[in-house]
């Protein structure tokens, strides 16, 4: 899960709240909260790039919700010059990763 904090404001925190309203269909908790975002990065030039995984990697949704993500960061965060999501499977999804809340919402608390 990512957990380093971005400014209040910042393109980088406008992306994590786009994050938080995507969901996976399966789930009903946002993909930041299930700590499929492994990180967030926004270059001087205003290129982001996400890096983010499934629960696994026979996922239902594997070949759509990433580029959905994509599309929703495009959609709703301005002044960006390019935006990717990048799958990737290391570190391998666990419910470790997950937050506190998320956990809480599937009664893993």
């Amino acid at each position: 899960m990512l957990d380093k904090p971005f400014p209040p404001g910042s393109t980088a925190a406008q992306i994590v709240a786009v994050l938080r309203d995507c969901y996976d269909p399966e789930i009903p908790v946002n993909i930041f909260d299930l700590g499929l975002v492994y990180d967030v990065e926004v270059t001087d030039d205003r290129r982001a790039r996400i890096a983010m995984t499934l629960t696994s990697p026979t996922c239902p949704v594997a070949e759509s919700l990433p580029g959905q993500v994509e599309e929703q960061i495009r959609a709703r965060v301005e002044g960006l010059t390019d935006v990717r999501v990048e799958v990737v499977w290391d570190p391998p999804w666990s419910v470790d990763m997950m937050s506190a809340a998320a956990k809480l919402e599937l009664g893993l608390l």
